[in-house]
């Protein structure tokens, strides 16, 4: 069974009964906003070109160019300038990455101990940061020519408490560390 099926079928009603509320109260994911920063290689087109091509392959969607809206010297960033890469994911390819992120990657991760509670908004989004793209298996390390990390925010429609939501994102498979 795949997780959405999942999700829609025995957590959300669990959830429901659990906390005696409607299930449309619950939370329910929306997105995933996931964003590679520029940086430190904003000079060099050629590692441009193969961040955005496995920045791609791991989203499975092309990603849009995010750009600096205004000019700051102290960083060397001009108005108008590319500063990174950024893709929304909905629907299956949502919950195909959601699949692959707490089934695959998140295991992978070196010293893993789970996710810090502190991760969780106010809103109930989950925000997380990985620091290779190795990690992801589409990603074969002898061809990676530099290592980049991205951000990835799990965002929720409608989630009023931030106890529900870190259920709900236990449910879906993320291990939170223990406080």
């Amino acid at each position: 069974m795949r997780l959405n099926e999942k999700i829609s079928k025995e957590i959300l009603p669990r959830l429901a009964k659990e906390n005696a509320r409607s299930i449309l109260e619950l939370p329910a994911l929306g997105k995933v906003v996931i964003t590679v920063g520029l940086g430190p290689f904003m000079e060099r087109k050629d590692i441009l070109e193969s961040i955005k091509s496995e920045f791609a392959l791991i989203t499975g969607q092309k990603p849009k160019f995010t750009i600096a809206k205004k000019s700051i010297s102290g960083f060397k960033l001009r108005e108008g300038q590319t500063v990174g890469y950024q893709v929304t994911l909905r629907g299956k390819r949502m919950w195909d990455f959601i699949e692959r992120l707490t089934m695959v990657v998140l295991p992978r991760l070196r010293d893993f101990d789970g996710v810090r509670p502190k991760s969780l908004d106010r809103s109930g989004n989950l925000t997380l940061a990985v620091k290779e793209q190795t990690i992801f298996p589409e990603i074969k390390a002898d061809e990676v020519k530099e290592n980049w990390g991205m951000g990835i925010t799990l965002a929720l429609k409608t989630s009023k408490e931030t106890e529900i939501a870190q259920k709900y994102y236990k449910e879906l498979g993320i291990i939170f560390k223990e406080a």
